[in-house]
């Protein structure tokens, strides 16, 4: 029938995801070079991490005008930063250092210039960011400041700072690095026993696995010692992605024979399944990112933008495409349907707001439904999600019935190409509230069984 018409970034009032333009407080990546790319995706929040180090070089002095330049230029157009307050500071013994595990600021003289630091740059940038986060994994690194307790004590000092400046802003707290039970629990209950936790809009947890399912259960365990000791406060999934090629030393998940295709995969697959749990998402990231410091040396190719070693951005990728058709259809006007689940009797008692399906095999998959919060028209979204996404297109054709759907026009519309599909008359009918689809073809990559009014095509 067509294609999935992207939406910009300013036409979406609000929605679940975040688009990471991480690393230019190290100058691995230029924000020059792919500011034109973020509007068209669709993603109006953009995650942006500070560099107390590259803007204070002389003790006491401030140099703001990197950072300036990226906030005002992103505020212009109509994006909304969601800005970290992150990494030490190697010019105050007791500093810290200025990458990722390098370690937390401990010293006397370093603690009181992080606190003049932040204060600094909350006082300077309230007017335009309104959500913070405070440090960057601080649980990585082979120090001794990457305890539950050294991690805790930064976020304490620091949403002080935030709060008595900004009493209404967000702030995000954690920044777990891969998800540790143990050390989670620890951390919110330091928090708790300081009557700190509540101060948190959300807290902050990056898990990358090589199946992008594989983590839901963790996740929600992590999500259960978090009620334990708040239960307003929110998980938020900031930071994930995956490669566009294989290579070790290229940063997380190197392991695998990765193509464009199954970083597609992968990317929408960890989106949906996130906004199926109720878990605000984060892509890493834009544009790869050329690393010369640090741990990782050679350039990291999880961007949805390819770029060489100059940072110049040479082209889109498929998951630039494929995130922005995820982007273009799931925004705030849909909600999640939380009662839905798999059944194998059509005729059964169902809740009036419950859905119930039947998927005509036994192998395992993920399915989500939506509805539009005016309308009532329904989405599903549908993959297998038994392994790590292939590169290749192995299609399932299969039989769905939805005890409970709601649909005038059913279309499908495969979120990787953002094609978009007529489902002939002879392959679904209605039988009360009951909607059957016949042949509906599945693999590794999301597929939608929504109807025609809630795709613009």
């Amino acid at each position: 029938m067509g294609n999935v018409k992207p939406k910009m970034a300013n036409e979406i009032d609000s929605s679940n995801w975040i688009i990471g333009c991480e690393t230019l407080d190290r100058d691995f990546a230029n924000y020059d070079s792919y500011k034109e790319y973020l509007v068209p995706l669709g993603i109006r929040k953009i995650r942006l991490q500070g560099g107390w180090a590259k803007t204070e070089k002389i003790k006491g002095q401030y140099d703001w005008k990197w950072l300036d330049h990226i906030i005002n230029d992103a505020v212009k157009r109509g994006l909304k930063p969601w800005l970290q307050i992150s990494y030490g500071n190697p010019i105050y013994p007791g500093g810290g250092g200025s990458a990722l595990g390098a370690g937390l600021p401990h010293s006397e003289e370093a603690l009181t210039a992080w606190d003049n630091f932040a204060t600094a740059m909350v006082r300077r940038y309230k007017d335009r960011v309104d959500e913070w986060e405070i440090w960057n994994e601080g649980n990585f690194g082979d120090n001794l400041q990457n305890t539950p307790d050294f991690v805790a004590a930064i976020n304490i000092r620091t949403i002080d700072i935030i709060k008595k400046l900004q009493p209404n802003a967000k702030v995000s707290g954690l920044s777990l690095g891969h998800i540790d039970l143990k050390y989670a629990d620890q951390f919110f209950k330091i928090l708790k026993d300081r009557n700190k936790l509540h101060l948190f809009d959300n807290i902050t947890y990056h898990d990358y696995v090589y199946n992008p399912d594989a983590n839901d259960l963790l996740v929600e365990k992590l999500r259960d010692i978090l009620k334990k000791y708040d239960s307003k406060v929110k998980l938020r999934q900031g930071e994930n992605g995956a490669p566009s090629g294989p290579g070790f030393g290229r940063g997380a998940l190197g392991d695998y024979n990765w193509t464009e295709l199954s970083q597609a995969k992968w990317n929408t697959r960890r989106m949906l399944s996130n906004l199926g749990h109720d878990v605000e998402s984060s892509v890493f990231t834009i544009s790869d990112i050329a690393y010369t410091s640090g741990p990782i040396k050679l350039l990291n190719i999880k961007g949805l933008l390819q770029s060489d070693s100059t940072k110049k951005i040479l082209r889109p990728k498929l998951a630039y495409r494929s995130v922005q058709v995820v982007a273009s259809i799931f925004d705030h006007s849909l909600e999640r349907i939380t009662d839905i689940h798999p059944t194998y009797e059509k005729k059964v008692m169902v809740a009036k707001d419950a859905v119930r399906y039947t998927k005509g095999t036994d192998r395992s998959l993920a399915v989500y439904g939506y509805i539009h919060r005016k309308t009532k028209q329904q989405i599903y979204t549908i993959w297998s999600d038994e392994g790590i996404p292939t590169n290749i297109n192995d299609v399932k054709i299969l039989d769905f019935s939805f005890i409970n759907g709601n649909f005038n026009e059913p279309v499908l519309v495969d979120i990787i190409t953002g094609k978009v599909f007529e489902i002939p008359k002879s392959n679904w009918s209605k039988e009360g509230n009951i909607f059957n689809f016949k042949k509906i073809p599945v693999y590794d990559g999301p597929i939608l069984i929504a109807d025609k009014s809630l795709i613009t095509y």
